[in-house]
């Protein structure tokens, strides 16, 4: 049996953890209601971004564009979004695990055909152990902003025009709760086709062209995708550090509880022995 002393070193170690979760768990809930306003705050704007598109392109037979091009994959970029610290329960291995099947979905190509966009430091670092990577911006994660974005959407775009990959996947985690964050997969690139809108064309007189502004609207829209996936898979991270911050707290106060009663009962004991030496001794 640990004597007392150990048993007031565990003790005190536990509580030191108590304080750190419980500070976490605050955080992680301040920095969640943060990020759900700035989702909700940029889904009018995406939502509008969308109707100004569709209003453009209603009534226009036949849209050509390169990013609605469906062709034979020969190669595939996935873009997979992770957190950069830890902590945070199966917020990271569940995209790890989505982002392996899919390379086993594509594994025919070769992997010198499958290139990884690890956004995160903790997906990065998984993946660079088995696979070769492209660099991208870690900070994107934390703080997600508009700038960045646009260049990774412009680079992807690059590519997928150029044709040096034919279709772009993105993995993340999708806030649904916050005690339930799903692992997501959706495709970026090719886009789907508009052909179908069926809204009534609006006699807009539109300068410099037609063309011209649909292509500006469609990187628009893309880098609005990355953006809003980005910011979803935040608030998931926070949600679930919070989640996994109570139930560290939770497990930390139980404990407590089994070491103070285990306390008690080793002091006692300590005292009932002292009691019998005393008896001993008086009745020699």
């Amino acid at each position: 049996m640990a004597s007392l002393k150990e048993i007031k070193i565990r003790i005190a170690s536990v509580n030191s953890t108590l304080k750190i979760t419980s500070a976490m768990r605050m955080i992680s809930s301040a920095k969640l209601h943060r990020s759900q306003s700035a989702v909700k705050n940029l889904i009018p704007y995406k939502n509008a971004l969308n109707d100004i598109l569709i209003e453009t392109l209603a009534g226009q037979e036949g849209i050509q564009s390169p990013y609605f091009e469906v062709r034979e994959i020969k190669r595939v970029a996935i873009i997979a979004v992770s957190s950069n610290s830890s902590l945070c329960g199966a917020f990271n291995v569940n995209v790890e695990k989505m982002v392996k099947s899919v390379i086993e979905e594509y594994k025919n190509l070769g992997k010198d055909n499958i290139i990884l966009f690890p956004i995160g430091k903790k997906i990065s670092k998984a993946l660079s152990r088995h696979y070769s990577i492209e660099k991208t911006d870690f900070k994107m994660v934390d703080k997600p902003n508009y700038t960045e974005c646009a260049e990774l959407a412009s680079k992807l775009t690059e590519l997928f025009r150029d044709n040096a990959i034919d279709r772009v996947e993105i993995v993340y985690n999708h806030f649904n709760t916050t005690a339930n964050q799903v692992v997501t997969r959706e495709r970026y690139l090719p886009m789907n086709s508009f052909n179908d809108v069926k809204s009534l064309p609006t006699d807009y007189i539109l300068e410099p062209d037609r063309a011209g502004i649909i292509e500006e609207l469609l990187d628009k829209v893309l880098t609005y995708k990355i953006l809003a996936i980005l910011m979803d898979s935040n608030a998931s991270e926070h949600a679930a550090r919070m989640v996994a911050m109570q139930l560290a707290t939770e497990n930390a106060k139980k404990l407590i509880q089994e070491l103070t009663v285990q306390y008690n009962k080793s002091r006692q004991q300590a005292i009932t022995n002292e009691l019998l030496d005393i008896m001993g001794g008086m009745a020699h």
